[in-house]
């Protein structure tokens, strides 16, 4: 069973195997001392467990199928809730018994999951080095002198080493993703919403996800297919976005890479994520280097900035009595909280605003981000020594994530020369996660790595899609010529990128076009109209992806529309335009080329231009 996916833990099933003696297998080999588990199922538990398999079971008359995951084993990171499992964070003096599921363990179970065990952790989900717990430190299953990476650094040693086919960790700052590429596996970060928190214990609520590890991306997408869903109880809870599940990279997509990576002077993570980048581009990618400092600036309101005091507030009644309970370096990290003010809060999310829009505009100009999972693997010893600095190193390319509510897969990539595992990790917008899991998988495939630690070669699959239908990697898509607020670095562009849209370029109409300030539209927008005497305007054109085109058309407002427009090469492709009533109390704007200049004519002088 050591090193088995999801399909093979079903297919056992179908050949007759039985869920008791498989699973009670799997726990007589778990008797010995292991950091990576803080608890294990009892024999009780994982009775009751079965007992509530075999009534599900008979519910669908008795068609494992109809359960996607029929008895098939997993982990939880120590800070999701879990019935017959304390709660301990990390932490022995927070622990308690929960006295229901966490949602997300709910919704697995019901699909037929069975949890093993409760998985070790850097204390309250803070830290990226898996040092910082009282119950152990779990060794990297490649080497055990080098951490495994944290938080969830139990949960993604359990998988690397074939214990369980998938776990649950929790990613903020890159906990998710940072122990995934450590250990030779697949980290799959949900968009911020798509996985309930309801039952996890917060590090930083607003920022929060629930993360998948498993040994294919196959195996992470059909979890993440049965966890993903709206709950009403969670108040930061979202659906995704209708026809999300289809979108998909293009056959050969561009991506923006560091224009100068940083290793921390690791000269065998460098040679690696050069070799990843001539591969992949091998494979018919386009790599383009790019500045990625607004990423560092983003990045360091995490624990530099006021977003520290939400972990503070996490704990803050516990926080209150139990000082000397806490880790010191995770007390050390949280309890600058301290020197934060609410006014500092307001800045920081002044600030992370101004910084989003400089984010997403760069973007949507890529199909995604593809960066290093970590710039660098640290021993043990080291980390130790060194707690805060190296720390921070590990998540370079890791803690702006959610703090621009962008979704990310890591997948391995190569093994350095010295036999430690290398991973890259893709990062796109809101609600991208499948779609970069597609190109995660082709790529993975590729690569001839083995499953984690195991040994055993990665089977060939495909990722399933919602329903029944396979997601490839190609795809058609409609050609859109946006003129307003839809425009990069506008307030409505979000509309495209959310829906994997990808800039193409800009250029203008014909001759024959008119643009009109719209009066009492929120936020502004312009009209754009055929006329006998006219100028080129300038649009921006992007391609949307047919299955997301109708979501799109459906949200523009009245007057505006849909239709056919001329572009100044003839080239004839489907655009804004507006209804000729909206014209009575709007201005014409025509002699401006743009929307982003007139809007600029209206700007301070010490604003900044959007032309």
């Amino acid at each position: 069973m050591r090193g088995w996916t999801i399909s093979d833990w079903l297919n056992a099933y179908r050949d007759g195997a039985q869920p008791a003696r498989l699973l009670g297998e799997l726990l007589e080999s778990l008797a010995g001392p292991d950091p990576a588990w803080i608890s294990i199922a009892s024999p009780e538990v994982l009775q009751a467990q079965l007992a509530a398999l075999e009534s599900r079971l008979r519910s669908v008359d008795g068609n494992i199928d109809k359960l996607p995951l029929y008895g098939v084993p997993f982990a939880a990171k120590d800070n999701i809730d879990a019935v017959g499992f304390a709660t301990t964070a990390g932490c022995p003096a927070f622990a308690y018994t929960p006295a229901q599921n966490a949602t997300l363990i709910a919704r697995l179970a019901q699909a037929g999951a069975i949890l093993i065990g409760k998985t070790n952790l850097d204390q309250f989900a803070t830290g990226l080095v898996g040092v910082r717990s009282p119950y152990g430190i779990p060794e990297n299953a490649f080497d055990p002198e080098y951490i495994s990476g944290g938080s969830s650094s139990g949960s993604a040693s359990v998988v690397a080493r074939g214990i369980v086919p998938f776990s649950l960790g929790t990613d903020t700052a890159g906990s998710g993703r940072v122990p995934a590429g450590l250990n030779n596996i697949v980290g799959l970060k949900p968009t911020r919403g798509a996985f309930s928190n309801t039952g996890v214990v917060p590090a930083c609520r607003t920022l929060d996800c629930v993360s998948v590890f498993s040994t294919t991306v196959e195996d992470a997408v059909r979890v993440h297919d049965v966890a993903a869903s709206l709950d009403l109880a969670d108040g930061l809870s979202r659906a995704a976005p209708a026809g999300s599940a289809t979108w998909r990279l293009p056959a050969a997509p561009r991506f923006a890479i560091p224009a100068v990576p940083e290793f921390f002077g690791d000269d065998l993570s460098d040679q690696a994520f050069k070799a990843a980048v001539a591969h992949i581009e091998a494979r018919g990618a386009t790599c383009v280097p790019v500045d990625f400092s607004v990423f560092d600036d983003v990045a360091a309101l995490l624990y530099d900035g006021p977003w520290v005091a939400e972990r503070y507030a996490a704990i803050r009644a516990f926080a209150a009595g139990h000082e000397t309970d806490i880790h010191p370096v995770v007390r050390d990290v949280i309890f600058k909280a301290r020197d934060f003010s609410a006014a500092d809060a307001f800045d920081g999310i002044y600030r992370l605003a101004d910084l989003k829009r400089r984010a997403d505009t760069l973007l949507a100009q890529f199909d995604a981000l593809l960066v290093p999972t970590a710039p660098t693997h640290y021993r043990i010893a080291e980390l130790l020594a060194d707690p805060i600095r190296l720390n921070s190193n590990l998540g370079k390319y890791t803690n702006f994530v959610n703090l621009l509510d962008w979704s990310a897969v890591a997948v391995p990539a190569n093994l350095r020369e010295d036999g430690l595992p290398f991973g890259i990790t893709l990062i796109g917008d809101a609600w991208r996660e499948r779609a970069l899991a597609g190109f995660a998988a082709s790529w993975h495939e590729a690569t001839g790595l083995t499953r984690g630690a195991t040994g055993l070669p990665l089977a060939a699959g495909r990722i399933p899609a919602a329903g029944s239908a396979d997601l490839d990697t190609t795809g058609e898509s409609i050609r859109v010529a946006v003129v307003g607020a839809h425009l990069r670095g506008m307030p409505l562009n979000h509309e495209l990128t959310s829906r994997a849209a990808r800039f193409v370029e800009s250029t203008t109409t014909a001759a024959n076009y008119r643009l009109y300030a719209l009066a009492n539209t929120t936020p502004p927008k312009p009209g754009l109209v055929r006329a006998d005497h006219g100028a080129p305007i300038r649009v921006e054109l992007w391609d949307v992806p047919a299955a997301a085109f109708g979501s799109f058309v459906a949200g523009v407002p009245a007057p505006l529309g849909i239709g056919t427009l001329t572009l100044a090469d003839g080239r004839q492709v489907k655009g804004f335009i507006c209804e000729p009533y909206a014209l009575d109390d709007a201005s014409d704007i025509t002699e401006f080329g743009g929307w982003a200049s007139y809007l600029d004519s209206r700007r301070p002088s010490n604003e900044p231009s959007r032309s």
